[in-house]
């Protein structure tokens, strides 16, 4: 009997670990799939959905499956950059300045409500959430490994909350639409949450395994025809290079080169995720949208109509991808 490779036994476990999240989240399949996509492309999530959702609760359930550190950061006004990455403080009794972690130094940090911090603060994220690390008085930090940023913001208040610029929106991975549950989703969380009894949760993959998961999701194979797919409807989603009157008409600026990399790398977690070794079309279908939100912009007149840019994803979707 030929002897089971690390590879395939990992590949075995991603049903348990799905099984293992479900004890807390009812339903959600579709935001836990892209969560989970985030975690093993190496990249960051934002999730936008009411409050209520419970998207503190998921990426929690998630850090205890993986085994990781987490922390949780609430943003608010006053929330200052060394209050993300931490403070060089005097060590009375050695008589040096010595370092002290901010909460950035954990492997799985959910950001809530990230849109509530001004812009200082925001920007204090994006070398951690490229780079994987810090800078202090010159010095460099290497942040833990693996390191993924979760980040929440509401849509329905926009008082007292500043919108997160362009540049670091590019720097989230997928944008993650949290919907209601529905009427027997809703009706299983009544009853599950409140009576007296909860699972425990259990761990699934130690951090080794999980860093192995991402070496493999950059080896899953990717057909050249589906690769030149991906780069024309990146490019068809640029007013200049488009050639779609819906896009022309609609959008001020496209996406840039960093979303067909997400994209491919996504859609690559995908396979992995359900036990394939190659992308498929239906990868890519599925993840255009999360991929593409939050990187293009309307102009004026078309974001004053409801829906227009999920419809003009989905006719770039048909286009190019169907």
């Amino acid at each position: 009997m030929p002897s089971v490779t690390l590879e395939e036994t990992l590949l075995q476990k991603i049903p348990l670990l799905k099984k293992e999240i479900k004890k807390a989240i009812v339903g959600q399949e579709t935001v836990i799939e892209q969560v989970l996509i985030c975690l093993l492309a190496g990249g960051h999530g934002l999730l936008e959905g009411v409050p209520g959702l419970a998207k503190t609760l998921l990426i929690n359930t998630i850090a205890k499956t993986l085994n990781l550190s987490f922390n949780r950061i609430q943003f608010t006004p006053d929330l200052m950059p060394a209050d993300l990455i931490g403070y060089e403080i005097f060590n009375e009794e050695k008589k040096i300045m010595s370092f002290l972690e901010g909460p950035l130094f954990a492997s799985c940090i959910l950001a809530d409500e990230i849109n509530r911090t001004p812009a200082k603060t925001q920007a204090a994220l994006l070398e951690a959430m490229q780079e994987k690390a810090i800078t202090v008085n010159g010095n460099r930090m290497s942040l833990p490994k693996p390191f993924f940023i979760m980040a929440t913001q509401n849509p329905i208040e926009q008082a007292g909350t500043y919108t997160l610029p362009e540049a670091q929106l590019d720097r989230f991975l997928l944008y993650i639409k949290v919907p209601y549950p529905t009427e027997n989703e809703e009706l299983k969380i009544l009853e599950s949450t409140t009576g007296t009894q909860s699972e425990t949760i259990n761990t699934i993959f130690e951090v080794d395994e999980i860093l192995k998961l991402q070496e493999m999701t950059r080896q899953v194979h990717i057909d050249s025809g589906l690769m030149m797919s991906v780069n024309k409807l990146i490019r068809e989603t640029r007013p200049e290079t488009t050639s779609l009157e819906i896009v022309k008409e609609s959008i001020e600026f496209g996406a840039g080169p960093r979303a067909g990399q997400a994209l491919i790398l996504c859609a690559k977690a995908r396979a992995l995720i359900n036990q394939r070794v190659s992308v498929i079309p239906d990868d890519l279908i599925s993840l255009s949208s999360p991929v593409l939100g939050h990187r293009i912009r309307l102009n004026y007149l078309a974001e004053s109509k409801s829906g227009m840019k999920d419809r003009i994803i989905g006719t770039l979707i048909k286009n190019v991808l169907q």
